[in-house]
């Protein structure tokens, strides 16, 4: 686990560059904790993805910042002022953020420029026009203004709930699963394309999503969650590499579990000995976690070796299943190399920093 004073540096940017700020921020919903003493800085201009099982509070953090939910406990600042808290509440109309749903929420009965309009109210006719226009040309939909959302593709209809979310140039964008509902190759471009939309505006970002690759390509800062708590945050790269907990670990990537033993620096496994500092005393019962793409494959010898049980073609790589002595499962090892049909003994070497070890549950 990181050290406390590295938490909060992870967590809290440097303060002249702050937009949100949650502090010990706690939900309940009669016994079920939903947030449980959530601390998060956001800095103006970031994209931050908020990741984690099913009923793991991201979703209920985002209505609590929006202003549809309230706190149980703690604050939340937006910009130096407090927007929720024990003693003041603004109400969401005033806080000046947006928020795309998952099921984007165009009204049905209104036009693409009135969906945009919709939020502007408070403007004058000319300035609410003025504005729709501006946002209709930026994102490009210009040709689908006359339009109705029943007439509209699912990825038409997703940068139309953008352009109306910003269209009252909020200080903080919220989207909730934003590209969930279209088909994995849209998806992607969708994303992408929505993703570089917002970089360019310099536009503040959380996104809620469940996928962990969309999470750990999108954000400058990826979030984990866990049971109500922020198990782990920081880059892509950090929760992938440097996972602080089995949980955080398997969250992100598949793994060969082996159990083994910590003796003197190194976790000794049935496949042999793997280098490893844990904060634990000599004989801790731990666990070897190995990537299955960080295992290489041969014909000829290896540090140890399998019997091929199964194969599986999933395109650019092949998945092997592989038994070997003394593990109880085989190992599943995901390959480039092309085995030829046939072969059933293979050797078998685990490469370096693909593994990771942690005491046993």
């Amino acid at each position: 686990m990181p050290r406390k004073e590295e938490l909060d540096r992870i967590l809290t940017p440097n303060a002249k560059d702050r937009t949100l700020e949650l502090h010990n921020v706690s939900r309940s919903f009669g016994a079920t904790v939903a947030l449980d003493d959530v601390s998060l800085t956001i800095a103006s201009g970031e994209i931050i993805c908020l990741v984690g099982q099913s009923g793991c509070g991201k979703s209920t953090l985002l209505r609590m910042i929006a202003g549809v939910d309230t706190v149980d406990g703690g604050r939340i600042l937006l910009n130096d002022q407090e927007i929720s808290g024990p003693a003041h509440f603004v109400e969401p109309e005033d806080r000046k953020i947006g928020f795309v749903f998952q099921d984007y929420a165009l009204f049905p009965h209104l036009t693409v420029e009135q969906n945009i309009q919709f939020g502007l109210k408070r403007r004058s006719k000319q300035e609410a026009a003025a504005r729709t226009a501006d946002v209709i040309a930026h994102i490009g939909i210009a040709h689908l203004k006359g339009r109705y959302p029943h007439m509209l593709s699912g990825g038409e209809q997703q940068r139309v709930a953008l352009a109306r979310a910003l269209a009252p140039q909020p200080d903080i964008l919220l989207m909730d699963e934003p590209f969930s509902n279209l088909d994995r190759g849209l998806r992607e471009k969708v994303r992408d394309e929505t993703l570089s939309l917002l970089r360019g505006l310099g536009t503040t970002v959380i996104m809620v999503t469940h996928d962990p690759e969309e999470a750990l390509s999108a954000g400058d800062r990826v979030v984990l969650m866990k049971a109500g708590k922020i198990v782990q945050a920081g880059s892509g790269y950090d929760l992938h590499d440097r996972p602080v907990s089995p949980y955080a670990a398997e969250f992100f990537c598949a793994f060969n579990r082996i159990s083994g033993v910590y003796r003197n620096g190194h976790v000794e496994t049935a496949i042999g000995r793997f280098a490893q500092v844990l904060d634990a005393r000599d004989g801790t019962p731990s666990m070897l976690y190995i990537r299955p793409q960080g295992i290489t494959v041969s014909r000829g010898p290896g540090d140890f070796s399998g019997e091929v049980k199964n194969r599986m073609f999933l395109g650019e790589v092949e998945q092997l299943a592989i038994a070997v002595k003394g593990l109880e499962q085989p190992l599943q090892v995901r390959t480039m190399h092309r085995l030829p049909s046939g072969i059933e003994t293979v050797g078998l070497t685990v490469l370096p920093d693909s593994w990771l070890v942690f005491p046993a549950a």
